[in-house]
């Protein structure tokens, strides 16, 4: 997914002095984005208040909308490098086309993960024929700078693993959670998990103290070490954690997103992870030259153009405002 803002803000971030090392709950607020002709995005990381949880440096939520009537996701071609795109869908479908040739349909409960390493370019549509809901979320994972210049490559996982009891069922999308681990390639320690809750439940998750984490709610009403979350709401916990309180009056799920923290810093800005403001300019105008990042073929429209740098030198802010 591409970050459609018109005038992205460039953000350094990463780096340990700005992880929280306690347990904490602090809510995150959200920024409405358009995306596409006819969707919606609340922007819940970076935001006002934090810019990565371990190496999740991006995350949208959209949905559930109501596309019966609507093209629905519509997302041009556009350029990525030093991240990975992670699509996870509740309801509906997701065309996935790159520079590599991939052509997949995504669908509830599987993952499309996109390793971008030194450049790749896709689109994501909603197939012509579709579902009449769109549900899901679009995450980012930043690659640590042994990885960022790797060759890029698609992944598709129909199945993934899954943790059950206590009224929890767990799917696994990346990294590893209560000893299950996903299939899906990572290169820093990380968790994403999509953690359903039955009506009436209450169980205690295990985690890892030395994993920052966050919950996404997708649905329902989960109530998170005490805080009760509303659809589309993230709640950061920090870090110095054993176990995770989650109980349900409702049926609900919400994502589960921690990792190590991330030492690194990094500079994110439109759809370019890198280490300088010089990387990044260099990485746009080989874009807008048509060069680098491959073509996208299949697609019905132009690609996306890339939007102006800011005019000013980029500023260290670390992973927190």
């Amino acid at each position: 997914m591409s970050n459609l803002d018109l005038r992205p803000a460039p953000a350094v971030c990463g780096g340990r002095q700005d992880v929280t090392a306690r347990p904490v709950r602090d809510l995150l607020p959200g920024k409405t984005v358009p995306l596409g002709e006819s969707t919606v995005v609340r922007r819940l990381l970076p935001n006002l208040g934090r810019r990565m949880v371990g190496a999740w440096a991006f995350v949208d939520h959209y949905g559930p909308d109501d596309i019966a009537r609507e093209p629905g996701m519509q997302v041009p071609p556009h350029p990525h490098m030093g991240l990975q795109t992670v699509s996870w869908l509740h309801d509906g479908e997701v065309l996935h086309r790159d520079s590599l040739g991939s052509l997949q349909t995504l669908r509830p409960g599987e993952l499309g993960l996109m390793t971008s390493g030194r450049a790749i370019s896709h689109s994501e549509e909603s197939p012509r024929e579709h579902a009449p809901v769109l549900h899901g979320a679009q995450l980012w994972v930043a690659l640590p700078d042994a990885h960022r210049h790797t060759d890029p490559t698609w992944e598709h996982h129909a199945e993934l693993p899954h943790v059950t009891g206590g009224g929890i069922e767990a799917t696994v999308i990346m990294g590893e959670l209560a000893g299950t681990t996903s299939p899906a390639t990572t290169f820093t320690p990380l968790v994403g998990a999509d953690i359903a809750l039955a009506a009436g439940s209450s169980a205690r998750l295990p985690v890892l103290p030395d994993f920052e984490y966050a919950a996404l709610t997708m649905s329902g009403e989960a109530e998170v070490d005490g805080v009760r979350l509303a659809p589309g709401s993230m709640l950061y916990l920090g870090c110095g954690r054993s176990e995770l309180p989650l109980r349900a009056d409702v049926d609900s799920s919400f994502m589960l997103l921690g990792g190590e923290p991330f030492e690194e810093r990094i500079v994110m800005w439109w759809n370019f992870v890198g280490r300088t403001g010089e990387e990044i300019a260099e990485a746009r105008e080989a874009w807008t030259a048509g060069e680098r990042f491959g073509t996208v073929r299949g697609y019905d429209g132009d690609r996306l153009a890339a939007p102006a740098l800011p005019p000013v030198p980029l500023k260290a802010r670390g992973r927190q405002r």
